[in-house]
């Protein structure tokens, strides 16, 4: 047992796997991709009895190894290659204890392939409130499984599973029912085709679309002679199959599991009857993101105020502290301004997080999706569009990968090419910035505040707009395409602390990393060009000071002049003066039009650029909102004004802004032509959008 084996955890979706593969691995786990495809990989370390640690895979929720979607492939590649260096040496299959039925048809197809299974029945807590009872010894001898009887919320039964990890070895690897009886003459001619083939495996690789590795066949006649079914009869044989498993199934829990529905004690009838209500489902969601939106903002409000003036106090403390020179003035003006642009919305997006979480935990956000499941139909997408378009409001790089799960073309590049279109985390930085300097912090009817309101009618029009456009969509792309929508409801329950922040704890932990090292190459690069430039940027004291020389500038005010001088002089300032006439009628100067032109790579990087450029050459740190309330233009009045700040708002609502999710819509499309054509839509209504409103309000 010195040798760290592999387990696997395999399970539907909404059954607690996530849950357990925490319990089991705590801290020691990561997350990353399956080599060559965009399926997240999670695995981790489980330290079992006597000292022996286990290699844990969390695999994608699957309801049976019939496959329709990529996530679902996943799981049979690996449960059908032995070479595969995370093939299981064992396998968990977690089940949820309130639908054993449809959970153990998964766990019988696992079990037919000969590898040692362990079910895990979850939430056990549930059974006296449920009033549901099960004979677990009558249960193990007729599955031919050990079975451990857990709770991932009360963290019940991990030792006895642990236990029984450690012991693999002793599990049987019988199959629990002969499935090969639903096509007898068809697994005959299998049979003396193939003899040195298991033949359940065969079957999997004849009828799933799975990397398998080579098939030793036998040497007759018999290959030649072997026909094969036609893809409607391969159906058929499928249905037979689970038709048969259902019935197994159905007559082992007859023996074992007892439901007492007399005295059980639910609510779950009663809160659905309201939460997906056709008018209160929908008063009760924008009530709950009007909440969000309003803690968002006065929670947030505290810890973003001392990280500004930190990172203001740092700049200025690098600048008197460090020997004068290009180096200080790189890491006071160019790093720490540009960090700091992106380190002050940490708390905003860290609650962002937060409530999805509880939300997603809760099992309320699935009630979201079967409620607007009934929208989405008359606008070319259905209910499985939801789950990518609701989840873009964390980031579009995971919600364009969503949509895997749609087995429609048609409504799947509907939905990757919309998408976009909601409002994701990293539009926050800058929704955040301009709302508190163009929205007044009153509060309507002294309950909602004005800037929370603001941010809730972004959200809204996002995710207006990604449905408009999949409706129009809908109309243009000529593809026949019909499919159904079938979504779990799990119960609700109280949300996991554990689970919660450590999702909080890894999403804006990637979001820092991710814009992090976007951001400091970014300002680097936008330091330098700032802080040197041809021509006259050389001759600045000489030239200001000959045109103030009657003017009575005192020694502060002429720094200023210079340092504005020498910034309008730089490569930076001649580029952005190129750019200003076609920004300049959306009311924004040159310096808005360089940060939006840099924020191409990542929305966020618009907030940390702006803060690069209003630091090169100012004596005076003061934090990034400051310096752009302070901003005017040659007539003296503020550069973010009501017009010029909603125009900017609109202008990024609707503005594709990142390179990485064009990137993924590439490799989800396999072609460049759907992004390129996505990047020039989204463009061209982004820039109308925002020169309309300008014009109508300034």
């Amino acid at each position: 047992m010195a040798k760290q084996f592999n387990v696997a955890l395999i399970g539907n979706p909404n059954t607690g796997k996530t849950s357990v593969f925490n319990q089991l691995t705590g801290l020691n786990q990561k997350v990353g991709n399956y080599p060559g495809i965009t399926v997240e990989k999670k695995e981790g370390t489980c330290k079992l009895p006597r000292g022996v640690k286990a290699h844990v895979l969390d695999l994608p929720g699957t309801y049976s190894l019939n496959a329709s979607s990529l996530d679902e492939n996943v799981v049979i590649e690996l449960l059908l290659n032995k070479n595969d260096k995370d093939f299981p040496d064992v396998a968990v299959v977690v089940a949820d204890v309130e639908n054993l039925k449809r959970n153990l048809l998964l766990y019988t197809q696992i079990k037919d392939l000969g590898i040692p299974t362990i079910l895990a029945i979850n939430m056990a807590d549930r059974m006296k409130r449920k009033a549901i009872s099960l004979d677990i010894p009558k249960l193990e001898k007729a599955l031919k499984t050990k079975i451990a009887l857990i709770s991932s919320r009360k963290n019940q039964g991990f030792d006895e599973l642990k236990e029984l990890i450690l012991n693999y070895r002793e599990l049987s690897t019988e199959p629990c029912m002969d499935a090969l009886t639903f096509a007898p003459e068809y697994f005959d001619r299998l049979k003396k085709a193939f003899p040195n083939q298991d033949l359940y495996k065969l079957w999997l690789v004849i009828t799933q679309d799975v990397n398998f590795g080579k098939i030793e066949r036998n040497n007759s006649d018999l290959i030649a002679t072997f026909k094969t079914e036609s893809d409607s009869n391969l159906k058929r044989m499928q249905q037979r199959e689970t038709i048969k498993r259902y019935q197994f199934i159905n007559e082992v829990l007859k023996e074992v599991l007892v439901v007492d529905t007399a005295n059980a004690k639910d609510l779950r009838s009663r809160m659905d009857r309201v939460l997906t209500h056709r008018v209160w489902g929908y008063v009760i969601f924008l009530a709950i993101l009007a909440i969000i939106f309003q803690t968002i903002f006065e929670w947030a409000s505290y810890p973003m105020d001392f990280i500004d003036e930190s990172f203001s106090s740092l700049s200025e403390w690098i600048k008197t502290s460090m020997p004068a020179g290009d180096f200080t003035n790189l890491l006071a003006e160019g790093i720490v301004s540009g960090l700091g642009g992106v380190v002050i919305f940490i708390p905003q997006i860290a609650f962002l997080f937060l409530f999805i979480s509880i939300l997603e935990e809760s099992g309320y956000m699935s009630r979201v999706v079967f409620l607007l499941d009934r929208s989405m139909r008359r606008f070319g997408l259905s209910g499985k569009s939801v789950v990518p378009l609701v989840s873009g409001t964390a980031c579009a790089i995971p919600a364009v990968m969503a949509t895997r799960n749609i087995e429609n073309w048609k409504e799947r590049l509907i939905t990757i090419l919309v998408t976009p279109f909601t409002t994701c985390s990293a539009r926050l930085p800058v929704y955040v910035i301009i709302i508190s300097l163009v929205i007044p912090d009153e509060k309507l009817w002294g309950v909602f505040n004005y800037q929370g309101l603001t941010l809730l009618c972004l959200y809204i029009l996002g995710f207006a707009a990604a449905i408009g456009s999949a409706y129009v969509l809908d109309k243009i792309l000529k593809m026949q395409s019909k499919s159904f929508f079938v979504i779990e409801m799990p119960n609700y329950k109280v949300p996991m602390p554990r689970n919660v922040l450590t999702t909080v704890f890894e999403k804006t932990k990637t979001f820092v990393v991710d814009a992090g090292k976007i951001i400091l190459a970014i300002s680097i690069v936008l330091w330098v060009l700032a802080s040197y430039g041809p021509g006259d940027f050389n001759k600045a004291e000489e030239i200001v000071m000959q045109e103030n020389i009657n003017n009575g500038l005192t020694e502060q005010e002429l720094e200023a002049e210079i340092a504005s001088f020498k910034l309008e002089n730089s490569y930076i300032g001649i580029m952005g003066k190129a750019l200003e006439p076609a920004v300049k009628p959306l009311g924004y100067d040159w310096k808005i039009g360089v940060a939006i032109i840099s924020s191409f790579a990542a929305r966020e990087v618009f907030v940390g650029t702006l803060a690069t450029i209003y630091s090169v050459g100012s004596e005076e740190e003061e934090p990034i909102r400051d310096r752009m309330a302070a901003e005017v233009d040659s007539m003296g009045k503020p550069i973010y004004n009501f017009a010029s700040g909603i125009s900017l708002l609109l202008f990024y609502a609707f503005a594709m802004q990142c390179m990485s999710t064009l990137a993924v819509v590439k490799k989800e499309t396999n072609s460049w032509k759907w992004p390129m054509w996505q990047l020039a839509a989204m463009s061209v209504i982004a820039y109308i959008t925002a020169l309309i409103s300008y014009q109508i309000l300034k």
